[in-house]
C-alpha cells in the first residue's frame, strides 16, 4: 500500500475521473429518440454526479495533510476538478430543463379526439406534473448534495484540527522525553564524578594514614634504640 502524502488524493482524482467519463458519455449521447431513457440517463448522471462531489470533497480535504512545498500543484488540481464538476452540474441542469420542455411542449400540442375547449387531457396534464416533479427532485438533489459537502468538509476539518492537536501533544511530549533524558545523562555523569573525587579522597587518606604510622613507628623504634 502507498503511504505517501499524496497517494489518498491521487486515488480520489482517480475517481472522480472515472465519474466524469461516464457522466460525458450520458450527458453528450443522443437524447432526442427516447424521452422516457432520457430521463432515465439524467437521473443516473445525478446520482454520479452526487458520487464525483463526495470524490472532490474528499479530495479538498486529503489535501490538508500534503507538505506545504507541494500543496499548490495539488491546489490547481482541485480547483480544476471543481470546476469541472461545475460544468456538468450545469449541464446537467440545462438538459433536464430541456426534457421537461420538450415534454410539455409534447404534451401541449394539438391531437385527435381533443376539443379546443379541452387543450389538456388527462394524460397531458399527467405529464405536466411529472415534469415539474422532476424539476423539483432535481433540485432537491442538488440541495441534498451541497448540503452532505459541506458536513462531510466540517467533518473533515475537525478531524484534521483533532490530528494536528494530538502531533503537537506528541511533539510535546518528546520534547519533554528528551529533555528529561539529558538532565538524566547530566546527573550519572555528576555522580560518575563524585564517585572517582570519593575513591581518591579515600586513597589520599589511606596515604597519609599510612604516612603517619611509618613516622610513629620510626619514633618509637629511634626512642627505644
Amino acid at each position: 500500500m502507498d503511504s505517501s502524502p499524496t497517494a489518498l488524493f491521487d486515488s480520489y482524482e482517480q475517481d472522480f475521473k472515472q465519474f466524469i467519463s461516464t457522466i460525458r458519455e450520458k450527458l453528450e449521447g443522443d437524447h432526442d429518440n427516447d424521452a422516457e431513457q432520457s430521463k432515465a440517463a439524467v437521473r443516473r448522471v445525478e446520482m454520479e454526479l452526487d458520487e464525483a462531489d463526495e470524490m472532490v470533497s474528499q479530495m479538498d480535504i486529503e489535501i490538508q495533510g500534503i507538505p506545504q512545498s507541494i500543496r499548490p500543484k495539488y491546489q490547481t488540481r482541485l480547483r480544476e476538478a471543481k470546476a469541472e464538476l461545475f460544468r456538468y452540474k450545469t449541464k446537467s441542469k440545462e438538459l433536464t430543463a430541456q426534457l421537461a420542455r420538450s415534454s410539455l411542449l409534447s404534451s401541449s400540442s394539438p391531437r385527435p379526439g381533443y376539443s379546443s375547449d379541452d387543450p389538456y387531457g388527462t394524460s397531458d396534464r399527467t405529464r405536466l406534473l411529472a415534469g415539474t416533479a422532476l424539476l423539483e427532485d432535481g433540485s432537491k438533489r442538488l440541495q441534498e448534495s451541497q448540503r452532505m459537502a459541506l458536513e462531510t468538509e466540517e467533518q473533515g476539518a475537525g478531524i484534521l484540527m483533532n490530528l494536528r492537536m494530538q502531533r503537537e501533544q506528541i511533539e510535546n511530549s518528546r520534547n519533554t522525553l528528551e529533555g528529561a533524558n539529558t538532565s538524566i545523562d547530566r546527573a550519572s555523569k555528576t555522580l560518575k564524578g563524585m564517585v572517582r573525587r570519593m575513591y581518591q579522597d579515600r586513597l589520599v587518606t589511606g596515604a597519609i594514614i599510612t604516612v603517619l604510622v611509618l613516622i610513629i613507628v620510626i619514633v618509637v623504634w629511634g626512642k627505644l634504640s
